[in-house]
């Protein structure tokens, strides 16, 4: 008998007893050997005896190649079979009478290490023959019963001959009701159109075809994905006969894939923007009419106002409101919709959105479940389109991201006559989930954009200083695919002397850190301006500053981990400073790696001001140079950022090109020019940020200014104090002659006695009377404060007390100290 250690038998069936399944298959209607690695016999079944002759106990442990009558039809012979996995073929055997024997036997190799013998040896009995005509009686009972598909037959006529009980179901007709018709007349569809002509080609070709159809069988409600394989039928000639057609159910396989196709086109589409209601529309458009033939997605009123989902989305009582952010639907209109779209709805507890929500799981309902008609019962214009549209199941589906809710999705089917099944409540999950995250997304990125803009409004200047120098307008534009804001600024600061600095830079990157560092030099600007340096050393220093910060940002990069949101690059920034002086009429430009500025003439000529090639802030160790030009009287400054000019789809030089042609197109405000250059130079949603600033000059006339050479002699003083009250009498500005008088006093005097000639004296009337006082010497003058007994130092906090302010600044020849004072109305 064969070993049980080695008998290799093949895998049971779970709770079927082994004895059990031995009777059942009748052992010894097999003749099984199994040998080892060296072709040793190891186990012998009662087949093999009653094939052989021979007892287990004979042939155990003997070579089984002593039982060949002729050697093995193999080339190479037994070492060429033990490289093979199997083996299969007629082998002459010994029988132990003497007589030989011609046995087809199956040979299987086992792979080395297995657990069983190294070849399992089978051959089947043939003296026990089944009844005559049994296999016969199965192939047709196969046929007629074969639970996998439906299958029909047809002659070369294409009429069908048999048909299975799997085609009896799919077509609900009998097979004598169906017998000597067409495809197309059994199945009156396209179809079965369909399906014939690809009959017809395989009687032509003999090639087999394959198709999937579509099929709702009478009396069935819902339709069927059919895999249809169509095959030639021969005779052992070879010759045609007829056409076997095998179709398979897939339907549960074709929804599977729908569902996942709809996943991955869930994943294309939805989130692809920034903002919250294209997200939310995106949502209804990829569900309808794949999954419902009405989808709205409403989110919670809440979310207007709030920067975070409340913490209890459900009312403990009274009812839900949300806002129906999207829609969508298979008819025009979406008329089914009882709330329109941005409006806002109420849905009272019980309702299919409230309690979706209160319980945070998606539910489906049809319209007859007892809880829907008490909410229609007490919503009559529900109940009415409900009733019109023939509305009869319901899916509502919570949308929750990172523990927030933030509202609900609400699906509808009516001319889908399938209502919601479990699989569906899955799907519109999933896609609820994915919706949600990107709906948060958008709504957080909204609340830290709207952040980093007002961050960056209160940084730039609320509204430009009055002065008499120039009039000014400007414009800023945030980037409109940024997450966050840039670093681009502008300014207009007043200085001394009825001067002007116009200023516009550009910090590289977007978001709060380019926002905060923007607000860090514009605040270096106005400081380094206020105590008036020139402008080429006011960019050093401000070169010497980016250094600065960009040292601080290594060491904060060092203690940060790489790749994480804290690390920070390197700060780079450009730059333009102009300072513009109404009384000579002169405007000094110098520029840090910045755009060039327009000047455009009174007569319409529009010049780019040529100005040194420099680095941007923060490379250090090369020099910034000045360049001066003349202005005459109403000609325009336009200061800008890259962005204007410089867009993907268009180079700097056709920038500038049209920037030119903007400037000088006629305008009848400063406002209305800068809105026409916006247009004309930048699209709808610009890539980068936007400043500019556009000034027209204007210039003091000769007789506003009075200017003297003062002796350096201190008798010179009352000669001095003469000459300006006799000037303000002519400027009408009494009022203001005794208190111009102490400061030209003073100041003149501290020139004559402190500094080095010449001494030159000049008052500006302006919007303000200024008082200027020039010398050759570099000391500038402080304040201090003089005890009891000193007999000097109290002139100098004697003009800051009845100046509106003043300062002092250099030059190459000398300093000048200048007071200003508010003059009052006439």
């Amino acid at each position: 008998m064969e070993q049980p250690a080695t008998a290799g038998r093949a895998t049971r069936p779970s709770g079927e007893e082994p004895e059990a399944l031995e009777t059942l298959v009748g052992a010894s209607l097999t003749a099984r050997v199994t040998l080892d690695e060296l072709g040793t016999v190891t186990g012998w079944n009662a087949g093999a005896e009653r094939l052989l002759g021979y007892s287990a106990g004979q042939l155990t442990g003997r070579r089984a190649a002593d039982l060949l009558a002729e050697p093995i039809p193999v080339r190479g012979g037994l070492p060429t079979l033990a490289g093979l996995p199997r083996w299969n073929g007629d082998v002459a055997l010994r029988h132990r009478d003497g007589r030989k024997l011609t046995v087809r036997i199956l040979a299987h190799h086992r792979p080395p290490g297995a657990d069983a013998p190294a070849w399992l040896i089978v051959s089947a009995l043939t003296d026990r023959q089944p009844p005559a005509g049994l296999d016969e009686s199965l192939v047709s009972w196969s046929f007629a019963q074969s639970p996998c598909c439906a299958q029909a037959i047809y002659d070369t006529r294409l009429r069908l001959r048999r048909a299975n009980a799997g085609m009896e179901r799919a077509t609900a007709l009998r097979e004598e009701e169906m017998r000597g018709l067409r495809a197309s007349e059994i199945v009156d569809d396209d179809a079965g159109l369909r399906t014939e002509r690809g009959m017809a080609r395989v009687l032509r070709t003999g090639e087999p075809e394959y198709a999937e159809n579509y099929l709702r069988a009478p009396g069935e409600d819902h339709e069927h994905a059919w895999s249809v394989f169509v095959s030639a039928l021969r005779d052992d000639e070879g010759t045609i006969q007829g056409v076997c057609l095998s179709a398979h159910d897939m339907t549960e396989q074709f929804w599977a894939r729908k569902r996942l196709q709809l996943i991955a086109e869930a994943g294309r589409h939805i989130g692809s923007t920034l903002d919250v209601t294209r997200t939310a529309q995106e949502l209804a458009d990829v569900t309808v009419p794949a999954l419902a033939d009405f989808a709205g997605v409403d989110l919670l009123t809440a979310l207007d106002d709030g920067p975070e989902p409340p913490v209890r989305a459900v009312p403990a009582d009274g009812p839900l409101l949300l806002r129906r952010a999207a829609l969508r639907s298979v008819t025009p209109g979406a008329p089914e919709s009882v709330v329109a779209a941005g409006a806002v709805g109420a849905y009272p507890p019980g309702s299919a959105p409230f309690e979706s929500l209160r319980t945070g799981r998606p539910a489906v309902h049809e319209v007859t479940d007892t809880a829907f008609t008490a909410w229609l019962a007490r919503d009559p214009a529900r109940a009415a389109r409900v009733r019109a549209f023939g509305i009869h199941s319901v899916m509502a589906v919570p949308l929750v991201a990172r523990g927030s809710t933030l509202g609900v999705g609400f699906f509808v089917r009516h001319r889908n006559q399938e209502p919601f099944q479990q699989d569906d409540l899955v799907l519109a999950g999933e896609l609820a989930a994915r919706a949600a995250v990107s709906i948060d997304n958008a709504r957080r990125y909204t609340r830290e954009r709207a952040a980093a803009v007002t961050l960056q409004r209160s940084l730039l200047p609320q509204r430009l200083p009055r002065q008499a120098a120039v009039e000014v307008a400007s414009r800023y534009l945030p980037a409109g695919g940024h997450a966050g804001v840039g670093g681009d600024w502008f300014d207009v600061i007043p200085l001394s002397g009825a001067r002007v600095a116009l200023v516009v830079g550009d910090v590289v990157g977007h978001g709060l850190v380019a926002s905060a560092t923007m607000g860090r030099l514009r605040t270096a600007v106005r400081t380094l301006a206020d105590i008036d340096l020139p402008c080429d050393e006011l960019l050093t220093h401000l070169d010497d500053l980016v250094a600065r910060l960009n040292t601080e940002e290594e060491s904060a990069g060092e203690r940060t981990a790489p790749g994480s949101a804290e690390a920070s690059g390197d700060v780079g920034a450009t730059c333009l400073y102009a300072v513009y002086d109404p009384v000579t009429r002169r405007c000094c430009f110098a520029g840090a790696g910045h755009p060039l500025p327009a000047v455009v003439s009174p007569g319409g000529t529009v010049d780019l001001v040529a100005l040194p090639a420099a680095p941007p802030l923060g490379l250090g160790g090369l020099p910034y140079e000045s360049t001066e030009v003349d202005l005459p009287e109403g000609s325009l400054l336009a200061l800008y950022t890259n962005g204007l000019i410089e867009t993907p789809e268009r180079d700097l030089d056709t920038g500038l090109h049209r920037l030119r042609k903007a400037l000088a197109r006629p305008a009848g405000s400063l406002d209305a020019l800068c809105d026409t250059v916006l247009a004309d130079l930048l699209p709808q949603r610009p890539a980068d940020d936007v400043a500019l600033l556009i000034a027209r000059t204007r210039a003091l006339d000769a007789r506003q200014v009075a200017t003297w050479s003062v002796p350096s002699e201190p008798s010179a003083v009352a000669q001095t104090r003469k000459d300006v009250v006799a000037q303000l009498e002519r400027w009408g500005l009494s009022d203001a002659a005794f208190v111009t008088e102490l400061v030209v006093s003073e100041l003149v005097t501290n020139a004559i006695r402190h500094a080095q000639p010449p001494v030159q004296l000049r008052l500006i009337r302006d919007t303000s009377l200024i008082c200027e006082v020039s010398d050759g010497g570099s000391t500038a003058p402080h304040l201090r404060r003089a005890r009891t007994y000193d007999e000097g130092g109290r002139g100098l906090l004697l003009v800051a007390q009845l100046t509106q302010r003043w300062g002092t600044r250099q030059s190459a020849t000398g300093k000048t100290i200048w007071a200003e004072q508010t003059l009052s109305p006439a």
